[in-house]
């Protein structure tokens, strides 16, 4: 018991300090998995090596190998022109702009993995509102929760949904049948909350007026653009295949990474490609993961998923539970980690209230990647695009992002409670 209440202390510090925002979260990742291993030479609650293993070494490998073909790929001028041609084909509508945006990002979030997803799409978001002369922020954080949503729409859309897909033998199809048509309704949920959660955007977007863009003072590296583009193509049609040759998404991921510094080192140096590469970002991965599987292995996780069995008597009553516990802890807790200590949590379920363990699933996978939206934190692909953000001088504070994001969370979640209840309640 004494160990379970140190690590929710532990839980709780973390949180606290990423909220006052008094360091870099970077510092506040090192500083809790710094303590984390202090106290397991105390207390002996696991091994070096096994808190070591929480690493997600196939995350950090996909992030930084996707970071350095997205680098080369922002050298030919790719993101100019189609920031520019976004921006003339919306003919100076904000919805219009946000809303093509993030069902874009929803699309290709269905079908890559979320942090992908953001790589390609923030930087084209970043250079469009540069043209327009208006804070990138609002639109950054609606591309970020438009890839969480669409991530709930197919097996490969969200890492929750693979570990969800392997243990309750799920397929491809399965979640599209399922998943897919809540993520439509959530991403044009999104859509029509932009203009009242990002109020003052839209009016400072209406203020700088409509603007004339010349598309043909956007030049394309075209022979660099062919390589990388086709390096990214057949990183991506691998991304969709590898459910069935059963390799990790790193893999492809870093061989793409390779063969484009070979094809690009004519125009793009070695040394430019670094300077790109979002480290702190992937330091903070490093050592988020490390704390994650200290305060789980202290007992944390088991209690947060054995409290659920005690509000669980009927199988409405289940989903709504878990769905929305699954959405409330998976903004504030690594939604891997937390989906994996579910999983037997959502079996013992079934069986004691005597139903068909599918929709319960069903729940867990809509709240532990809706939930990513409710803070910083909650998903991978937030820190991602806060990282990618401040690189480009634009700061996303914790408080900022859970300003907007937790009203879309507890829309989208919402909306995802309606659906289960109306499709499987009955």
């Amino acid at each position: 018991m004494m160990w379970v209440v140190i690590g929710f202390a532990l839980l709780a510090l973390m949180y606290v300090l990423l909220t006052l925002e008094v360091v870099h979260r970077t510092v506040v990742a090192l500083l809790v998995a710094g303590t984390v291993f202090a106290l397991n030479a105390a207390l002996r609650f696991t091994t070096f090596n096994d808190l070591l293993a929480g690493v997600d070494l196939n995350a950090i490998l996909l992030i930084m190998g996707m970071m350095i073909i997205v680098a080369v790929l922002s050298r030919t001028g790719f993101f100019e022109y189609v920031s520019h041609t976004l921006l003339t084909k919306m003919r100076g509508s904000p919805i219009l702009l946000i809303g093509s945006i993030s069902a874009l990002t929803a699309l290709i979030s269905a079908f890559i993995d979320n942090v992908t997803t953001v790589l390609l799409v923030a930087p084209i978001v970043i250079e469009l509102c540069r043209e327009l002369r208006v804070d990138p922020r609002p639109v950054l954080l609606a591309t970020v929760f438009a890839s969480n949503i669409g991530g709930t729409a197919t097996l490969i859309g969200d890492p929750p949904n693979i570990i969800i897909g392997s243990a309750a033998g799920l397929g491809f199809m399965d979640f599209v049948r399922h998943l897919t048509p809540i993520a439509v309704i959530d991403t044009a949920l999104l859509v029509a909350m932009c203009p009242i959660i990002f109020r003052s955007w839209f009016r400072e977007y209406r203020a700088q007026g409509v603007r004339e863009v010349v598309l043909s003072r956007v030049e394309v590296n075209r022979p660099l653009f062919r390589r990388v583009g086709i390096v990214l193509a057949t990183v991506i049609g691998l991304f969709l295949l590898e459910d069935f040759l059963r390799y990790p998404p790193s893999v492809p991921a870093i061989i793409g990474a390779a063969i484009t510094l070979v094809l690009a080192r004519r125009w793009v140096s070695l040394e430019d490609v670094v300077r790109f590469v979002d480290w702190p970002t992937l330091v903070f991965f490093v050592f988020m993961f490390i704390a994650i599987r200290g305060i789980e292995r202290l007992g944390v996780m088991d209690v947060m998923a054995r409290s659920v069995t005690y509000i669980a008597p009927f199988k409405g009553a289940a989903m709504v539970a878990i769905v929305w516990i699954s959405a409330i802890l998976s903004a504030f807790v690594d939604n891997i980690p937390f989906v994996m200590a579910m999983i037997p949590v959502v079996q013992k379920v079934s069986v004691s209230i005597g139903c068909d363990p599918m929709p319960i699933y069903w729940a867990l996978a809509l709240g532990g990647c809706l939930g990513g939206n409710g803070t910083l934190v909650g998903a991978s692909a937030n820190i991602v695009v806060a990282g990618i953000a401040e690189k480009h001088g634009y700061e996303i504070r914790f408080r900022e992002f859970m300003k907007y994001g937790m009203p879309v969370m507890i829309a989208t979640v919402g909306a995802a409670t309606l659906y289960l209840v109306l499709r499987y309640g009955v």
